[in-house]
Formats: structure tokens, sequence, C-alpha cells
């Protein structure tokens, strides 16, 4: 079958003999009327339609490399997606590179880990368990570890150990010139700075190695309220929050879960509070920190305990299957008590919010301090973020959700740092860019975009190039 195709996408004329690159690699190549092409280019977030001209089924980091180079030789721009989470229109490209295939994990047990792109946290957090470690996994074990490192990572453990991208110790990655490089603090080390926090801008990482840290067990989980008794709850948290020792990571949710299977019948149908807890030290002394919050109302389902680690998923319960949604965030400053009254008088109880989830998290502690090895990341300053997610199954539905969205954002906005995570507002145009990266560190991965793909063709690269 020849997989030529001669058609014009995004200004360009596409004349690319994909069965070439098809005979030359590990994987395959898949063009859109392949059975194959719509596991490979369907994200998570199934509200996002990604159509590219073919879809590169890459089993090796040469594969990636391959595709890379061909995209180049024939004008095209090359894409990649893993395991489909963050996905954004047009983040494709003409050739979307698809890195599901590169599913290798490797635990050593004196305390890091080797990890393909195409791996999900939970396949690391059940390796490292049984030496009682654990990786600085995202707020879902569902969520691939390149992407989620990459973008910077704030998992429910950064309070006391940090980021994700400051564990990392090097990288696998090929550079939008279509070669395979090693990356590390002393081996090309602007990429090391550009990878760790900078997303996909510098190059499609095949392959990451970080630090594990020891943590068999934690004691936390999510501890739930009824909305009506959210002002008090949330007004009692913030301080208690802001007392917590750095051995604590809080966050809470205000809920509208529909009447699911999975979804405890206490909680579905209505809105509800739920205060969020990982503590990594003595689990008596977290007890004895979180009842604090216990006494301030009563409870309706309390899942808070000594835990292994692998249970990690019960602290935000966030959801693993596939879902339309919109997913918006900003960083806040501060978050004082008229932040908290604004918030819940537009997104809270009685306020006919269609969001199914308005998340706040406390930061501080480990996460606000520089790393060992500097990195693009440029939020640590951020005291708390805020996530508003509703679902989008229908344009109407979408379109609700992001008035919604914005109704809470327009209400905080005399806090707002004018941020964003590059993991929760992943750069699709010029302002998405500057409200991920500071000026200085937009111009400097500008500066290394162009010395390692001065054609252009990695696609999420070009828009951080073009603000700098």
């Amino acid at each position: 079958m020849s997989y030529t195709l001669d058609a014009v996408v995004d200004d360009v004329q596409i004349d690319a003999p994909f069965d070439v690159l098809d005979a030359v690699i590990t994987g395959a190549v898949h063009t859109p009327e392949a059975p194959e092409y719509a596991a490979h280019v369907t994200p998570w977030n199934l509200a996002v339609q990604l159509t590219p001209s073919a879809v590169v089924d890459a089993r090796t980091a040469e594969d990636v490399a391959a595709a890379v180079r061909f995209a180049g030789a024939f004008g095209l721009t090359a894409g990649v997606q893993g395991t489909g989470h963050g996905a954004i229109p047009g983040i494709a490209g003409h050739l979307l590179v698809s890195t599901k295939g590169l599913d290798e994990v490797t635990v050593h047990p004196e305390g890091w880990a080797r990890v393909g792109a195409g791996v999900k946290w939970l396949r690391v957090v059940e390796a490292a368990a049984p030496y009682g470690l654990a990786p600085l996994s995202g707020s879902v074990t569902d969520v691939g570890v390149v992407g989620y490192t990459t973008g910077g990572g704030v998992g429910p453990m950064a309070r006391t150990y940090g980021i994700a991208a400051d564990k990392v110790r090097a990288f696998d990655v090929v550079t939008g010139d279509g070669v395979v490089r090693r990356v590390t603090p002393t081996e090309n080390p602007d990429l090391f700075w550009a990878l760790r926090g900078g997303k996909g801008t510098a190059g499609i990482v095949t392959a990451v190695e970080f630090d594990l840290v020891h943590q068999p067990t934690f004691y936390g989980g999510s501890l739930w309220f009824d909305a009506v008794d959210a002002p008090q709850v949330i007004a009692a948290w913030r301080t208690w929050a802001d007392e917590l020792p750095e051995a604590g990571t809080t966050s809470f949710g205000l809920f509208q879960l529909p009447p699911l299977p999975g979804v405890p019948p206490m909680l579905a149908g209505k809105m509800t509070l739920s205060i969020r807890f990982l503590w990594t030290g003595d689990a008596a002394e977290g007890e004895r920190h979180l009842n604090r919050i216990r006494a301030v109302a009563p409870a309706i389902l309390d899942d808070c305990a000594l835990k292994p680690y692998t249970a990690v998923d019960s602290v935000h319960t966030d959801p693993v299957d596939p879902t339309p949604a919109i997913d918006p965030a900003i960083l806040l400053s501060e978050f004082p008590a008229e932040a908290a009254d604004r918030l819940l008088e537009v997104g809270g109880h009685g306020s006919g919010s269609s969001l199914i989830l308005l998340e706040v998290r406390a930061l501080g502690g480990q996460y606000a301090r520089a790393p060992q090895h500097p990195d693009a990341f440029d939020h640590r300053g951020a005291r708390f973020s805020v996530l508003a997610v509703g679902l989008a199954a229908t344009p109407d539905m979408a379109a609700q959700g992001m008035v919604d969205a914005e109704r809470v954002f327009d209400a905080l906005a005399r806090w707002d740092s004018g941020r964003v995570w590059p993991n929760f507002g992943p750069v699709h145009d010029a302002d998405s860019a500057r409200r991920a990266y500071e000026e200085a560190t937009r111009e400097r991965l500008a500066a290394i975009v162009q010395a390692y793909d001065p054609d252009g063709v990695l696609h999420y690269g070009r828009w951080t190039r073009s603000v700098a």
C-alpha cells in the first residue's frame, strides 16, 4: 500500500512518501484510513480532535529521529503524543509521533529509575514499591511520566520533595534536526535546562532517568464535606494549610460528581467539598494535623488513613477514563479570605456553576525553592494554583464550562499572577506562551529551539520561538 498523500494542510502542500518512512523504521506509519490511526491520535481529552496527515507508531528512539528527519525533508511539522494527556488543538502537526510503544521501565533499588516516553506513572509506582521507593508522580498515576515531568510536574508531595523536574538525572531526546542526544547537567546542559519545564519545545523525549524517594507509605487521602459547610471548612483550611509543616501537601476541590458507577452515593448528584491531604512523615503526627480540619464540620466521607504509596490516587480522586472536558487554570500570589469568599460566590454551593471540579492547591515548601540545576520552570513564587474543569460532551456544555471558569478567574483577578503551569496551560498561541514562561525564559528557549531545530520542524517549539 502506498502512503503518499497529496493535500494541503496548514497551507503546506503535502506530497510525502510515507511508505518510504514506514519501510525504514521498526514501528509503523498509519494514515487516516488505517485502522490503527485512531488509537494513536485520539487524546485522553475527547473534546480535542487531532487530525495529522499520518502518525508514526515509534518503537525506538531511532524511529523518532527518522520521523523528524523525514518531516524536515518534506517541509512538514512533527508533533508528539505519548499517553494523550494535555492535548490541545493543532499539537499533532502534520506528522504525529506516537511514543506509546516506548514502554521501558527499569527501577534501580539504590533509588532511581529509567522510563520510556510511553509509560504512565502507575507502572513506575508499582515497580518501585517493593523497594520502599516512590516517584514524584502526579495527582493521578494514569498520566504519562515524560509529558508531566517536562512540564514541571507538581504532584501530591510537592511541598515535601519539590517537583518532578527537580529529580531528573538525564533525558534521551530527539531534537528538531533529527539527532538523538543524551542530555544531563554536563552533557548538552542547555537542553537539560530547557527540558525541565519547557515541555516539548526543545525536542521529543524518548526516555527519562530520575531519582526516587524513600516513601513506602503515607498518611492521607480525601476528606469530604457537604458543600453547605464549605465556607467554614475552607476558612479553616486556609489557616491550616499556611501553618502546615512541609511534610504535608494539601488542596481542596469543589466537586459536582454525576451519579455514575464508582461514585459513592453520598457524593453523587450534589456539590461536595474534598480536602486532599498527603503527609510524608509519621502517621500519628499527620493524623493530629488533619484532626484540626475534621473538627470543623461533620464529614460525609473520610478516606484518610495510613496507606501504601501505591494508593496515592486516593488523594486527588481524579478520573481515569477518557473524558471530554475543558480545564483552564491560573496561579495565585495569595488566597486571602476575600478570595475564598469570591470563589465560593461564583463557584460554590448555590452559584449555579456547571463546573464538575474547582480545585485550589496550596504550594510553598520545597516546591518554592530553586533546584540544584536551574530549569525553565518559572512558577516557584506562586502560592496557590486554581484549576476549573467542566464537561464538554457538546459544544454548548464546553461553552458554558468556559463561561463558568472565567467567572471564577475574574473573581480572583486581583490575586492572579498572570502565569500558568505549562502542564495546565500548554503553549498553543502567543498568549499561552507568555503565560507559561517569563520573557527571559522565552528568549532562552527560543534560542535553544533555533539552535537545535533551525528549520522549525517541531510543532510545539514554534510558538515559543515566535513570541520571544
